[in-house]
């Protein structure tokens, strides 16, 4: 008998556990989703690769490969090259096929290194699984300008309707939007499958929101004979440099899920607070064509983006032009950076003079910087701290940050300097800065660490876990001799006026 009801109890413990697994394998596949959008007619399309998508076991669906211009410097002349991007929105496990139509594959690499992505290449294809939001450079036999970038985003949590009066809706298709002046309390709505030729200003405005899947570009982006939705606004943009997005004296502002061409700076966000830019991605070719750049203001968040640019893919700087103030608590993290031209991440440059400023507070964490292409010795450094026109430079963390190989720059370049061609003074100094875990891999690049003048220098940086082809460069490292700065063992070139520099190693504490 007791054997019996120990029987029956194990029979009923297997089918509970049973239906718990059953219902949860039901709930993981009801939760997964996958969201693909189709070009629209007419739109510039790459036939360089091809991309398919799928959940597990599911079918194959078609993913709309874009046609972006990058910059190639070869010497000292600037070639427009022809890139591939392509997106898709997903949850759970997706598999990727990407098939590279202009012939075999020799080699193929995914980037980030550090998203450790295994691909399998079969004759022209490249297959992987996606097990969460990426954004991605699939390179083939070396080639980087001709590659494809493939943004993986998570799902939309919500959509506005299109009749919401308190939003600009554009729907799937291309639109002429013009100059659009977005006034408070208001939503711009871009939804996936559209194409938006405008820019946008956000002025003297708070509370708005402009998101969406959808592309945004000054350029068109359109066969001739394409149909276009004339949206254009009736506003005139008077009180902007052209940049694809402005926010000028605003507070409350968010920018989330776009992919931007611009003609000039993709964001400017000028003397303005509580602003949060998240999941944009950005291509540019041209001069002065920056990626976001921050002016005078306050409670900057940056998360997930992807800048490709042929100029600097975030600059931070106190006064120039209307704006006036301190700039401080900037966040940067979970990014990846390219700049074929100029900086990765610039900080300092532009201030006041006259009324000093000084820009504080700020963590960049867990970025990838893909490249830095850079001629003009200047301009140089993945990581530069340029301390300009009486700037103070203070408070600044970097942490978890990759960089791959540099194909012309520096790794960092943390400089007070005064250069005549921008500044109107030296920067009064530089303080307070810690790199952890910072690591590079490639061929041997200078950095530089150098202050102006005894009253104008470069104090209390430090590094921690500094890996340059995964050797840790430290103070106590085997090997260093005793005559020699700790900045000699890694290619640092330790310049004037620098006080209370370390180089630590972690594992030493």
């Amino acid at each position: 008998m007791v054997n019996k009801q120990f029987s029956n109890l194990f029979i009923m413990k297997r089918i509970i556990l049973f239906f718990i697994f059953l219902f949860q394998s039901v709930g993981q596949l009801a939760h997964a989703q996958l969201v693909t959008y189709k070009a629209p007619e007419g739109s510039l399309l790459n036939t360089d690769f091809s991309v398919r998508v799928r959940q597990k076991g599911h079918e194959w669906q078609n993913v709309s490969v874009y046609l972006a211009k990058v910059t190639n410097v070869i010497d000292t002349k600037n070639i427009i090259e022809n890139t591939s991007f392509a997106y898709f929105d997903f949850s759970g496990e997706a598999e990727v096929s990407v098939t590279y139509n202009k012939g075999s594959i020799k080699q193929a690499r995914i980037r980030p290194v550090s998203d450790s992505i295994i691909a399998k290449v079969r004759s022209n294809t490249i297959t992987f699984s996606l097990t969460g939001p990426r954004n991605l450079s699939i390179e083939v036999n070396g080639d980087i300008f001709h590659n494809l970038q493939l943004f993986a985003n998570p799902i939309e949590t919500f959509r506005p309707s299109p009749t919401d009066t308190s939003v600009i809706y554009y729907g799937p298709g291309i639109h002429q939007a013009g100059s659009v002046v977005v006034p408070s309390n208001k939503t711009v709505y871009i939804a996936g499958g559209a194409i938006v030729q405008g820019q946008f200003l956000i002025n003297h405005a708070e509370n708005v929101r402009i998101f969406g899947r959808g592309i945004l570009s000054q350029l068109a982006l359109w066969h001739d004979d394409a149909k276009v939705l004339n949206t254009a606004s009736k506003n005139i943009v008077k009180e902007s440099r052209n940049d694809e997005l402005t926010i000028n004296f605003s507070k409350n502002v968010e920018i989330n899920g776009l992919i931007v061409m611009p003609h000039k700076y993709s964001v400017l966000i000028g003397q303005s607070n509580d602003v949060k830019i998240s999941n944009l991605k950005s291509f540019s070719s041209e001069g002065n064509a920056d990626g976001i750049d921050v002016f005078c203001s306050s409670n900057i968040k940056i998360d997930r983006v992807f800048m490709r640019n042929s100029d600097d893919c975030i600059a931070i700087y106190g006064h120039r032009w209307s704006f006036y103030g301190n700039t401080q608590n900037v966040t940067v993290k979970n990014s990846t950076l390219w700049a074929d031209i100029a900086h990765p991440v610039l900080i300092g440059t532009h201030g006041d003079t006259q009324n000093p400023d000084t820009l504080s507070n700020m963590i960049f964490s867990n970025i990838n910087i893909l490249d830095q292409h850079e001629n003009q010795l200047d301009y140089q450094g993945c990581l530069a701290l340029n301390a300009g026109d009486s700037n103070l430079l203070d408070n600044i963390r970097f942490e978890d940050i990759r960089i791959d190989s540099v194909r012309k720059g520096q790794i960092f370049n943390i400089r007070v300097m005064f250069n005549h061609k921008y500044n109107t003074s030296a920067g009064r100094g530089i303080q307070n800065v810690y790199f952890r875990n910072i690591s590079y891999s490639g061929p041997d690049r200078l950095s530089i660490i150098a202050g102006y003048d005894d009253q104008r220098a470069v104090k209390n940086i430090t590094f921690e876990n500094l890996s340059i082809n995964n050797r840790i460069i430290s103070d106590n490292m085997p090997g260093k001799p005793g005559f020699y700065k700790t900045g000699d063992m890694g290619n640092v070139f330790v310049g004037e006026h620098v006080e209370g520099l370390r180089f630590i190693n972690s594992k030493d504490k």
